[in-house]
């Protein structure tokens, strides 16, 4: 009989949780689960959630993956949680959480990242001090704006913590941040590996915060083990290893094998990604260049839009369209919508760097007013938006061979025509869509390793559990790469115009 290996990967993103087991002896993915989660909206920017609903999420998804993959938890030998980054979670010193989680996609802080960057000395300054520039999705302007807003909150803080980190203390009591999700928060050095205690002086002369922050921990590093009572409530084995976990961007390179030079992953979900790992620190002289720290050892240069398949799917419940149909209206419409372009800014957007940016249509005539077009438009808009950021890492001397494409988007073949003609570059999908929850298990997978002294190296848990889609491998068509060229010049003369 073949032994088994059987690792939890979580993954706690905007929309949802998602839940799989990975047998790490076989590379398979045996079960999958998935529960949804609502958002707290405000007109001002506000984009919140309540942190139970994560928790329960976690324990409705965890039951279906163990379900669907016909395994008992008490053989679950690791857990690894992906969380959505720089996501703010504030507790009290009972462990209890002070209010919603300021997420990502939140640009009520807007003014006060404005001020904190001005304090840092502009993007030259925060890029020097902290090798990032901050940006309103950070966390670092949600504490100040917590200090302003809710000075009676503020004053409870005993834990700053972010999503994934908030989850491993809700699985382990302890409390500890892994140096990838860190980098995203705006008080972390991302070349030296270290908190910025300055910058949380500078916002609370005090020093508490310094006492708020969790302990770093190396990416093979355990958290520790379930408490029984979590363990008994998920139906897991109480001696399971919570490893490090991280940052979903973190997660999913490790889920895609990007953990070498010359990979590049492209994520098509709520938000747009691309990044590239690296084995130096080699910070972009580009403000929208993100080099974080990755999950894997290394750095992660990473350029991230904030409008993605929320605005493609904004275009489609408009028209009430499932996916096959919104697809089949975009096939219709010939590259460059027949002069229709749109600026896909609905969140306010990250890359290009347009926090108070809002949606627009151009080129509309009574002609090209159809439906297929308006859909077409969403899905080149957002996708020009990668390519600008695609192109600032390319300038940062990032080659690949090929993007290795997942999120929601990519299970959408015209999409990946889309992709693969707009970046020039052929492209290709993982059998496992989910990315970041299968990185968070094979992390699992490889921090158990080393705590059991097997010591399996994290580039053969990819070899093995990382398999890529053939079927879904999509090469860039001459023609459509020059007119797609066309249209992306107009799209960045639009841009200019903002």
């Amino acid at each position: 009989m073949t032994t088994t290996k059987l690792f939890l990967g979580i993954d706690c993103g905007t929309q949802g949780t998602k839940a799989i087991i990975l047998d790490a002896a076989s590379g398979q993915v045996l079960g999958q689960g998935a529960a949804p989660h609502t958002m707290i909206s405000g007109a001002n920017g506000r984009r919140e959630q309540d942190v139970q609903q994560w928790l329960d999420a976690f324990v409705s998804a965890t039951h279906q993956a163990l379900q669907a993959a016909n395994v008992d938890g008490q053989s679950i030998l690791g857990i690894g949680v992906s969380g959505q980054q720089h996501g703010l979670v504030l507790l009290d010193d009972e462990g209890e959480v002070l209010r919603p989680a300021k997420l990502w996609c939140d640009t009520e802080t807007a003014a006060e990242n404005a001020r904190l960057l001005a304090h840092l000395g502009g993007e030259e300054g925060s890029l020097e001090r902290l090798g990032v520039v901050i940006a309103p999705g950070y966390t670092v302007s949600k504490l100040l704006w917590t200090k302003e807003q809710h000075p009676d909150v503020f004053s409870r803080i005993a834990r700053i913590l972010l999503p994934h980190d908030y989850l491993n203390f809700w699985l382990t009591g302890r409390a500890c941040s892994e140096y990838g999700d860190a980098s995203g928060t705006g008080y972390f050095n991302v070349r030296t590996r270290q908190w910025d205690l300055q910058m949380l002086r500078d916002i609370d002369p005090s020093g508490r915060l310094k006492a708020a922050l969790p302990e770093l921990i190396d990416a093979h590093a355990a958290v520790g083990t379930i408490l029984p009572a979590i363990a008994e409530q998920l139906g897991i084995n109480p001696n399971a290893v919570v490893a490090s976990g991280g940052g979903d961007n973190m997660m999913g390179a490790i889920g895609t094998g990007n953990i070498q030079p010359g990979a590049i992953t492209m994520s098509l979900g709520s938000s747009g990604t691309v990044y590239a790992y690296s084995d130096a620190p080699n910070v972009s002289a580009d403000a929208s260049v993100a080099t974080f720290c990755s999950s894997s050892g290394g750095w992660l240069p990473l350029i991230c839009t904030m409008n993605l398949t929320n605005a493609t799917g904004a275009i489609r419940e408009l028209f009430k369209l499932d996916l096959t149909a919104f697809n089949a209206l975009v096939a219709q419409s010939p590259i460059g919508a027949e002069g229709v372009s749109m600026l896909p800014f609905l969140n306010g957007e990250r890359v290009p760097a347009l926090p108070h940016a809002t949606g627009s249509l151009h080129g509309l005539t009574m002609e090209n007013l159809t439906q297929a077009n308006l859909c077409r438009a969403a899905v080149e808009g957002t996708t020009f938006g990668l390519r600008y950021g695609l192109d600032l890492l390319r300038q940062n001397g990032l080659q690949s061979l090929r993007i290795c494409l997942i999120g929601g988007g990519s299970k959408s073949a015209v999409w990946r025509q889309i992709v693969a003609d707009i970046m020039d570059a052929p492209v290709i999908c993982t059998e496992q869509s989910e990315a970041a929850a299968l990185g968070a298990a094979i992390q699992a997978a490889w921090c158990e390793s080393l705590s059991s002294g097997d010591e399996v190296s994290l580039a053969d848990l990819c070899r093995r559990c990382v398999k890529l889609d053939t079927h879904s491998e999509t090469l860039p068509i001459a023609a459509n790469v020059a007119a797609f060229q066309q249209a992306y010049e107009r799209y960045q003369q639009h841009v200019a115009t903002l």
